[in-house]
């Protein structure tokens, strides 16, 4: 007998269940798929433990009839390809005839349709591939299909599931995608009976980001009026954000090729090419781009997810994307500007590149400034409470004619001391000084603070150099350190609002909050929910400032969603203490008296690694006498 069989088809389904059906998710995209092309204008998903236990999809699409029904979970079963040729120009989502015999053979499928032109509906049972039951009942015009127990008989796959919430983040996302894509149809997402998300057909996409996002997401974003090339074989529409939106993941950039969910990398290079200069190289920008362009411009059976696609003219589609996001940035705003105040400067893990500083420093308004009232570590002298002053020319901070000598300490080396070739008319080097000597860091506390520059910049002098140290990150690294010796012993300083603050939720960030609840608690946040993806904030951090609030929320749910899924729970709490950190620290424009500047030093000194603030940020620079010396050619 030959070594060579045919396999059987529940094998063969199960084969290619392996590249279709990667997660629940997987079963929504090509489900939901399906109803778009049936011509659905409602579509309601209802899912149980993260889809696992049941994912339902209802729709009010044209149907089948009972005979297509049966046919449609035969392999390569489909009604959107009929020959070779259109391979070539496919317009539709689903086409491969995969997803059905694929899904009903690694789970529990029940499938109800009725097509309009019969008068009574059919439903098919299958389990595991094997078809259970087919029969003929009263049904109104569309498809239902249930799928539970997910992998039930594939528990080498099952395994590999990630927890329900992650898994439902997984869903949740996916069809907040095709609801901003399809702005014409409406759209129910509930999870357990709750409601995660619900839209209504609208008639613009603006309209659709206002549903799904917000109005606050709605004014950072530049609306890309549509940019056509090629007599309009290549058309580009969408949303992108204004320079200062800055995320820490790619997870606010949404694709779609001809209303298409696609991940493609030549775009997003294309984006991060667009932003270059304008945001930090480790951030980026929210998108929301809708390339339509003729089928045959687009190869879209790359993979069976059909989530991968090639363009047959790949530098073409690169480049205009590209200089169509960037011209409509330069349009709109070419550099982009200090916030008003009480506004947030930037989004999570960001900070001002450097032209945006000096831009900030220039046009900086210090009567609008807000007061930050920083709270020392536990056990330090309190600091004095912060006042901004009105904008006027600075008056000399420090009289240098009257400052002390700087009292430079020797060290014995073994080493021939240093020859030093100083004209006479120069004078002397001050005495004791051996250039051969460690240039070791020294003690923090032990630096004299001269004064600062562009009252961001901290200038001190100690026995080893000249010292400039970033007030901003100084804090932030005494804060980040207090946050989590607060947490460690559960006693986190809180403060009441007078009103407690309502923020609107996502569908994605409403369920990374349902999952992340009590770590926010612990964080020293008491929230709960208010309504339908809405939550209230009752209490908040000590150190966090009231206009920071509501973005420290928004980048701890972010933190939850691009990091909590692959990290430890205590990388995630550094992370939350990170962010507090951030929020709460002095900002660059802050005038600092003596006391406060050697108040942070002091504090600084305190800390564990008191030369990186949380985000792996330099916190001081150091010239050494050595440095300062070669430079004025003394040596």
């Amino acid at each position: 007998m030959g070594r060579i069989r045919i396999l059987s088809d529940i094998v063969a389904n199960k084969i290619a269940a392996g590249e279709v059906v990667e997660r629940p998710a997987s079963v929504v995209k090509e489900l939901l798929e399906n109803s778009l092309d049936a011509g659905a204008t409602l579509i309601s998903v209802e899912t149980d433990g993260g889809g696992r236990r049941l994912i339902r999809i209802a729709d009010n699409g044209c149907g089948m009839m009972r005979d297509d029904a049966m046919l449609a979970f035969e392999r390569h079963a489909t009604s959107k390809l009929s020959s070779v040729d259109q391979l070539e120009a496919i317009a539709t989502l689903g086409f491969r005839g995969e997803a059905l015999p694929s899904i009903a053979s690694v789970s529990r499928l029940q499938l109800e349709t009725r097509s309009a032109t019969e008068t009574t509906g059919a439903r098919v049972a299958i389990a595991g591939g094997k078809l259970l039951a087919c029969e003929e009942i009263p049904l109104a015009p569309g498809t239902t299909i249930s799928v539970s127990d997910l992998f039930y008989n594939v528990p080498a796959r099952k395994k590999f599931l990630r927890s329900e919430q992650t898994e439902l983040a997984h869903i949740a996302s996916l069809v907040t995608h095709y609801s901003l894509a399809h702005p014409d149809k409406s759209f129910e997402l509930t999870h357990s009976k709750k409601e995660l998300l619900r839209v209504t057909p609208v008639t613009t996409d603006r309209d659709r980001v206002f549903q799904v996002f917000g109005a606050s997401v709605l004014e950072d974003l530049v609306e890309i009026g549509t940019r056509s090339v090629q007599n309009g074989r290549f058309r580009l529409s969408g949303f992108v954000s204004r320079p200062q939106v800055q995320k820490s993941n790619r997870n606010s950039i949404f694709l779609f090729v001809n209303r298409r969910l696609i991940r493609d990398r030549l775009l997003l290079h294309a984006i991060s090419a667009a932003y270059h200069n304008l945001i930090p190289p480790a951030c980026y920008p929210f998108a929301l781009l809708f390339i339509d362009c003729d089928p045959a411009e687009v190869d879209v059976n790359v993979h069976p997810s059909k989530t991968e696609v090639r363009f047959r003219n790949g530098s073409f589609v690169h480049d205009f994307v590209r200089d169509a996001i960037r011209d409509t940035i330069i349009e709109q705003r070419p550099v982009p500007s200090a916030p008003p105040p009480g506004t947030p400067l930037a989004q999570p893990g960001a900070h001002l590149p450097y032209s945006e500083f000096s831009q900030a420093i220039e046009n900086f308004r210090f009567d609008e400034a807000r007061p930050v009232i920083p709270v020392p570590l536990e056990g330090s002298a309190p600091l004095p409470e912060y006042t901004l002053r009105p904008a006027q020319p600075p008056p000399a901070r420090f009289d240098f004619g009257a400052a002390p000598p700087i009292e430079l300490e020797t060290q014995p080396s073994a080493a021939e001391p240093l020859r030093l070739k100083i004209p006479d008319t120069h004078g002397g080097f001050p005495e004791g000084v051996d250039l051969n000597a460690p240039q070791g860091m020294v003690s923090l506390d032990d630096l004299r603070v001269l004064g600062q520059i562009h009252d961001s910049f901290i200038i001190a002098a100690g026995r080893d150099g000249l010292w400039i140290i970033d007030q901003h990150v100084a804090h932030e690294r005494i804060l980040f350190e207090k946050v989590l010796a607060q947490q460690a012993a559960g006693r986190v300083e809180q403060q009441r609002l007078l009103m407690p603050m309502v923020l609107p939720l996502t569908p994605a960030q409403q369920v990374e909050y349902d999952r992340i609840a009590e770590e926010l608690e612990r964080a020293g946040f008491e929230t709960e929910p208010f309504g339908n993806r809405t939550i209230a904030i009752k209490a908040a951090p000590s150190d966090l400032a009231p206009g920071d609030l509501e973005r420290a929320i928004y980048e701890i749910l972010e933190i939850a969603e691009g990091e909590m899924r692959k990290t430890q729970v205590e990388d995630f709490r550094r992370g939350i203490a990170a962010s507090l950190a951030c929020r709460a620290a002095i900002k660059i424009n802050t005038r600092l008296d003596q006391a406060k500047m050697d108040y942070l030093l002091r504090e600084l000194s305190r800390t564990r690694c008191p030369m990186s603030c949380p985000h792996g940020r330099p916190v001081a620079l150091r010239y050494t006498t050595r440095e300062i010396l070669r430079s004025f050619h003394r040596i």
